[in-house]
């Protein structure tokens, strides 16, 4: 077996089984060793049966396990019942009655003898004044108190598929693979302390210590950034220094050619922020200067980047180029695509502008692809489907990729290469740090737009906890009144086992019944064929829903102007600048809006990092105060954005090892950029399997 072997080539997954893996993501056996858990638990510690009522009395009382220590005073017994054998073991003691039962494990009864003295590892209850644990584990009390200091992973689920079967086949991995080769180089390992690929990846999933899982977490997070960096600068190196072959009207000459660009200014129903100008400045001066423009716009959520890109290609199209704009969503993408054909209308500019979504149809598309060779001064917006092979461009000087993180690098350069070497302009509404931007895109100049526009109104913020949560309603519902919409964000999409956290699919059939009869309350989630996700974010565009249930998807959504609440529950779980921008799908309309956040813990400092929200506005003052804020101890928040796609990295919270290794990897690329030298020859063929994983991910 090696890395790339299916998941059911293991024993005991069958093709049902198999299924379930795949609705995780999990198809080979390297996606099952990165199927990385989402937490640990200690195995509790050990009752007598004279302190089970103590534990039933309290809440935990048939939802969390309990271990029991107890002398087995009579053999168990056994008798057929419903085509299956039921093994009864009781106890009866002067002040409580207990009783273990097991299904269809007849074979206790040689195992359990009188006389001695196991641990009983279950959930308890009671029923009428017996203590009852059903199917519970067995132990020896000397394994049970070896296995007491152990860490046991917790891994995400879906229904059907349990955490034993995902540690066995995790295990079954561990054991049929080669994990010594390790790529990274001896040196780096000594010289920034990091643990062997073998170690680290046996001890994130069976840690042997505290200290151990904190040493593989380290070592695996390097990885992630590690191999990031190091591949945007393998292909950074194929893009720099290129010169600018396009020419474009020249500014400041207005007499003789007056630019649309500089017109529309003029005739916007708003001022740009001095922020604005100067980020135009930069990219207009970009795109007549000596080299292509490779530039990244950073801009807090509602701070006008879209208007900046349309005048951009404004400024493309004018001097006969064509331009293009990827989204990540067909939702968004198409209405960049109707923002834009309304500007170009209402200023009398008859610039085609086109749209190439994957759901269009074949004959649309055909449409599309003609109209891409017809018209050479074309706006084409989009999503992945303009990197496919048949998106044929004529005249190519400008693309830009809008939220810029949810593409990779190879994504990008894809776009790049449908041109003839034109300019880059990327977008992202995630407030980075300027020191970790700098990491994470050094190949690219970067503008901040860090000015709202005047004409919004700030959002008004409060964190509250769970018993406010009734007042919460009430609110919500006086919005509703007026009209207007909400979303819910919940960090999970069902319930999951072991996770005390709201979910989705419940959240929102409360919601159904606790509202006025014909609000219409939806779903939407990551899980969800990328049709039905469309559809629904169109209908609640349109207020045919009012209230959308949703994960943090709608992160990067649609310009809801008419939505005016954002509700988030367990609000501790999510990083700040993340929560900033869920808070920024609201506020982006004339009325005022408000974001509720709900925190489900009694910990100080959750509530303290919160409170950062109700501080300030300003999504780069939060990215920072975050930093600042996430220790390396907090392992297991939902991470910032799923940002980059990192599994275990986290650029807010290993800012420490995302800068270790930057400055290994930009080492490595200034002495050894095609890795030939002695040393890197694992570390070349990890690469290249890096990068071709990749290119299968975004179906190139």
């Amino acid at each position: 077996m090696d890395w790339k072997s299916r998941i059911g080539e293991l024993k005991g997954i069958g093709a049902k089984t198999e299924q379930l893996f795949h609705n995780l993501g999990v198809v080979t056996l390297g996606d099952l060793l990165r199927h990385y858990p989402r937490d640990y638990d200690r195995l509790p510690p050990i009752l007598t049966l004279e302190e089970l009522p103590g534990f039933v009395a309290g809440s935990k009382a048939g939802v969390d396990q309990v271990a029991v220590a107890a002398q087995v005073k009579q053999a168990p017994f056994v008798r057929a019942a419903r085509n299956m054998q039921v093994t009864t073991l009781s106890f009866i003691e002067p002040d409580v009655k207990a009783e273990m039962v097991w299904f269809r494990m007849p074979y206790l009864k040689a195992t359990l003898k009188p006389g001695m003295w196991f641990v009983f590892l279950g959930k308890v209850t009671k029923k009428g004044n017996m203590f009852h644990m059903e199917q519970p584990q067995v132990f020896p009390p000397e394994k049970y108190q070896y296995m007491q200091d152990c860490l046991w992973p917790c891994y995400p689920l879906t229904s059907g598929l349990g955490k034993n079967k995902v540690s066995q086949a995790v295990k079954q991995a561990l054991e049929g693979l080669d994990l010594s080769a390790d790529y990274l180089p001896e040196d780096i390992r000594a010289r920034r302390c990091l643990a062997d690929f073998d170690f680290s990846i046996e001890n994130i999933h069976f840690p042997e210590s505290q200290e151990a899982l904190e040493q593989a977490r380290k070592r695996l997070v390097f990885d992630e950034f590690f191999q990031f960096i190091l591949s945007a600068g393998l292909q950074k190196g194929q893009m720099e220094e290129v010169a600018n072959c396009f020419t474009f009207l020249p500014l400041g000459n207005e007499e003789v050619q007056p630019l649309w660009a500089d017109l529309v200014i003029e005739r916007l129903p708003y001022r740009l922020t001095g922020a604005q100008k100067r980020t135009l400045q930069e990219i207009r001066g970009d795109l007549r200067g000596k080299k292509v423009m490779q530039r990244l716009v950073q801009g807090d959520v509602g701070s006008g980047k879209t208007i900046l890109a349309f005048l951009a290609m404004l400024d493309a199209a004018q001097s006969g180029y064509q331009s293009a704009l990827m989204a990540p969503t067909e939702v968004l993408a198409m209405q960049h695509y109707q923002t834009f054909t309304r500007l170009c209308k209402a200023h009398g500019l008859n610039i085609p502008v086109i749209l190439l979504t994957g759901s269009l149809t074949q004959k649309e598309k055909r449409k599309a692809y003609e109209r891409m060779q017809l018209y050479k001064n074309a706006m084409v917006i989009g999503t992945h489907a303009l990197i496919q092979d048949r998106a044929a461009y004529e005249n190519l000087a400008l693309v830009i990729t809008d939220e810029q993180h949810r593409f990779g690098v190879k994504q990008r350069e894809s776009l790049y290469l449908k041109g003839a070497q034109p300019h880059v302009l990327v977008m992202s509404a995630t407030p980075i740090p300027r020191t970790l931007a700098i990491i994470l895109y050094g190949d690219l100049d970067i503008s901040v737009v860090d000015e709202a526009p005047a004409q919004r109104l700030p959002i008004k913020s409060c964190v509250v906890g769970m018993d406010s949560r009734p007042a919460s309603y009430r609110f919500l519902e006086k919005e509703l009144a007026l009209g207007r919409q909400a979303y819910v964000v919940c960090p999970l999409v069902e319930a999951s086992e072991g996770l005390d956290a709201e979910n989705v699919t419940d959240y929102a059939k409360t919601l159904q019944e606790r509202l006025p009869l014909g609000t219409v309350v939806e779903c939407l989630h990551g899980k969800m064929k990328s049709g039905r996700k469309n559809l629904i974010m169109e209908q609640f565009a349109r207020n045919e829903i009012q209230v959308l249930v949703s994960t943090t998807v709608i992160e990067v959504g649609v310009n809801v102007p008419n939505a005016t609440v954002m509700m988030i529950e367990d609000a501790q779980r999510f990083g700040l600048a993340q929560l900033h921008q869920l808070r920024g799908r609201v506020g982006r309309g004339e009325s005022q809006s408000y974001c509720i956040m709900v925190y489900t813990t009694d910990s100080e400092k959750a509530k303290k990092r919160l409170e950062v929200l109700n501080q300030s506005n300003d999504g780069f003052y939060i990215a920072g105060e975050d930093l600042k804020l996430r220790g390396p101890g907090d392992f297991f928040g939902i991470r910032q954005s799923g940002l980059l796609e990192f599994r275990l990295g986290d650029i807010y919270q290993n800012a420490d090892i995302l800068k270790i290794a930057s400055e290994e990897a930009n080492a490595i690329l200034a002495e050894d950029r095609q890795l030939t030298a002695a040393g890197h020859e694992r570390l070349r063929e990890k690469m290249g399997q890096y990068m071709e994983g990749l290119a299968e991910i975004m179906n190139l």
